[in-house]
């Protein structure tokens, strides 16, 4: 069969542009030719610019273009502001939100705190909310206690204060040295003045208000805790298997393990902290109650209290014991202050020690170095934290720093 040759002045059929790929457009007559071919603009031009785009019935939008380069000086620019900013706003929200963390990281110490418990009794047979209940109701129970003995001396001394100011002022002005000073100063008619003032008045008014909010603030502060407390507890082990799982699977065992040796010094340093409070405290109301002094439960509670307090709670307790004892008599005065002295050096040199040497292990001069840098930080509970934050990184700097810097 005779193949057919195309006639001379045919031209072949050109192959179709594949997506993506511009494809050239003749000039139109009558146009002066640049030094390339011609291109129509894809902003005017609808079918230019889906042939450019390399749309098709699967890309409506066409392909992707190839990305930017990851030293484009956009990129980094734009990259390096939204990261600054980024930061400003999580600084900003942090502080906004700052007493609300610390309430929470508060409720997580003393959950983590508490757990050793729960775990003692669930060894014993029970289930772990029945644990957890067990637990936290004598937490509840301590804090009854707590409110219990406190308050009402408090409130007793405040209405007999208040009954006996008419006559401690009759008592003023019958004192002749009293008399004498407010002869030559004119000191009642002064202090009737200033009593009399609008502005007097009304700063007490403020100075109650703020009272009254503060202690409202304490009570709502110490009732979140608490609920804190308990989920927490309640949900330890899901929130632990939770924030493993972050780590990647080769090191997921090892990360397990110390983070478990974590949770437990912070527990033990927080059931030896707790015993060392109890035995300040026992001891406390043993010693008032045979002394005579009034409301040795509460005090004695007030020594347990801030005995929790590294290094200075066990001072400021006996400090205030010691100056109700004085207020009640000089021979109360005289032997809470030989006790608490006494007390202390036994706490600190006997007791504390052998508690606390089982709990985490620290050294001295780095439990010191730790509290005052917590108290400085973040006040009293800075310095509750700051001791088995410094167990914790203890623990990781000798099983994981000095074993790299020594592989090395």
């Amino acid at each position: 069969m005779q193949e057919k040759t195309p006639p001379p002045d045919a031209v072949p059929d050109e192959p179709a542009a594949e997506p993506g790929q511009v494809e050239v457009v003749p000039r139109p007559a009558g146009e002066s030719a640049p030094d390339g071919p011609f291109h129509p603009d894809p902003i005017t031009d609808m079918e230019q610019r889906r042939r450019e785009a390399g749309v098709t019935d699967q890309l409506p939008f066409g392909l992707l273009g190839r990305p930017l380069g990851r030293f484009n000086p956009f990129s980094l620019g734009f990259t390096g502001a939204l990261g600054v900013i980024v930061a400003l706003l999580l600084f900003e929200a942090v502080q906004s939100a700052k007493h609300v963390l610390l309430l929470i990281l508060v409720s997580l110490f003393l959950a983590v705190g508490l757990n050793p418990a729960v775990e003692r009794l669930v060894r014993v047979g029970l289930s772990r909310g029945k644990s957890v209940g067990l637990v936290f109701l004598a937490v509840l129970l301590f804090f009854t206690a707590f409110g219990w003995a406190l308050v009402p001396p408090i409130v007793t001394e405040i209405s007999h204060f208040a009954g006996e100011i008419p006559t401690y002022l009759t008592q003023l002005q019958n004192n002749r040295q009293i008399a004498e000073w407010d002869t030559k100063y004119k000191l009642l008619e002064k202090a009737q003045e200033k009593l009399s003032e609008s502005d007097f008045q009304k700063n007490v008014a403020d100075w109650a208000l703020s009272v009254g909010k503060g202690t409202l603030s304490a009570i709502f502060n110490t009732f979140t805790v608490l609920i804190l407390t308990l989920y927490f507890l309640a949900g330890l082990p899901q929130i632990k298997m939770f924030f493993y799982r972050f780590t990647p699977r080769s090191r997921r065992a090892r990360v397990a393990l110390l983070g478990d040796e974590i949770l437990d010094q912070i527990g033990n340093y927080v059931g030896g902290a707790f015993t060392v409070a109890t035995i300040a405290g026992i001891s406390a109301y043993l010693f008032l109650a045979i002394a005579g002094v009034p409301y040795a439960a509460a005090l004695s509670l007030i020594v347990a209290l801030t005995g929790l307090i590294p290094m200075v709670g066990a001072t400021i307790g006996g400090v205030l014991v010691t100056i109700v004892g004085f207020l009640t008599g000089l021979p109360e005065g005289i032997a809470c202050a030989v006790f608490f002295v006494v007390y202390q050096q036994l706490e600190n040199y006997l007791i504390s020690p052998r508690i606390m040497e089982r709990s985490v292990d620290v050294q001295p001069a780095v439990t010191v170095v730790a509290a005052l840098i917590g108290g400085a930080l973040m006040g009293v509970i800075g310095a509750l934290l700051a001791i088995p934050t410094a167990a914790a990184i203890s623990l990781i700097i000798r099983e994981v720093v000095l074993p790299r810097q020594d592989a090395k």
